[in-house]
């Protein structure tokens, strides 16, 4: 254990690890490397031994398995997490900017009486200070901050840090923490069922090619082409919240910050001006080609590429363009 190390909650929702921890393994390497410190991934469960394989871009992986950490209740995370922490005396913890994060991060500081920093999209060390860009107000505003208090409670926005690729042999440790954990109805909060969207949809956040529309398309009888389009690219469409706002698609096709983060392989945005809450959902894709009528649009800011035309000159030309290559 060291003052240096940088720790990372590792989550796993309904039984699986979060896509988010690759992000967060990826952003302790590189504070890691600056502090002369460890990664440790902190795996809360009833039994984390499965997700193992998923963790090795951290140094070491600390086990806390009980049957009340079988599935996420605030009360019982927040005693098994405080205790490793206190027992590890990391410099920094890194927790996703997700709805357990949201959660479980503020209590954690007020427990611990530690600096809480929220929608991180830089994290560094400078001049032996821990320094982070965060985002305010759905991203209309950055504050840049510096934490001399250890520990700093972190919490990561998704899409702004490059997944933890090192092939390593983590060091596998098991912690009991000296309390007792409490469960059942003694817990206060209890956990009782995942309510779950009903099925029937897609899950945008698994499609490596998605089309994202949004004001621009003027009206609801313009998705049919569109979606004739996504097809035709093997993606699907999702929308930003003014869309699913007037009911033309339903809350499960929302990007952004009140919908899904998604990280597709391509991202086409379709008449949308680039809100930094929507922006928020989808600016970790890996290549973002955006067309819009406005040249001053903000979409076009994070775009790879960018066209200004009307999307409605576009879409029935592309959509011709790519059957045509695929008949050859």
């Amino acid at each position: 254990m060291s003052a240096s190390d940088i720790l990372v909650l590792a989550e796993t929702p309904r039984g699986n690890l979060s896509g988010m921890v690759a992000e967060l393994l990826g952003a302790a390497r590189s504070l890691a490397t600056a502090t002369g410190g460890q990664v440790i991934a902190v795996l809360l469960s009833n039994d984390g031994t499965p997700f193992v394989s998923g963790l090795q871009g951290a140094d070491r992986i600390v086990l806390v398995n009980h049957p009340s950490l079988a599935e996420y209740s605030p009360l019982p995370f927040l005693a098994a997490l405080q205790a490793v922490i206190q027992a590890q005396t990391p410099r920094a913890v890194l927790i996703g900017s997700t709805s357990i994060g949201w959660d479980i991060a503020p209590l954690l500081a007020a427990r611990l009486n530690a600096p809480l920093a929220l929608g991180c999209q830089q994290i560094s060390i400078q001049d032996g200070q821990l320094a982070a860009t965060c985002s305010l107000c759905g991203g209309k505003m950055l504050a840049e901050v510096r934490i001399q208090q250890a520990p700093a409670i972190l919490m990561v926005l998704p899409g702004n840090f490059a997944p933890a690729n090192t092939p390593g042999k983590a060091h596998l440790e098991t912690f009991s923490p000296p309390v007792e954990l409490s469960g059942g109805d003694s817990a206060g909060v209890v956990f009782r069922q995942w309510i779950l969207p009903p099925p029937g949809d897609i899950d945008i956040t698994t499609q490596t090619i998605l089309v994202g529309v949004g004001r621009g398309i003027q009206q609801k009888e313009n998705l049919e082409p569109i979606q004739q389009l996504a097809e035709i690219l093997g993606g699907a469409v999702c929308a930003s919240r003014p869309i699913v706002d007037q009911g033309w698609l339903p809350t499960t096709r929302q990007v952004g910050k009140s919908g899904m983060t998604v990280k597709p392989k391509l991202y086409l945005a379709l008449g949308i001006s680039g809100a930094p809450e929507h922006v928020e959902g989808m600016s970790g894709s890996d290549l973002i080609i955006a067309v819009n009528t406005d040249p001053k649009a903000p979409i076009f800011d994070i775009a790879d590429y960018g066209v200004q035309m009307d999307l409605m000159d576009l879409v029935e030309p592309l959509t011709q363009a790519i059957q045509a290559k695929k008949a050859r």
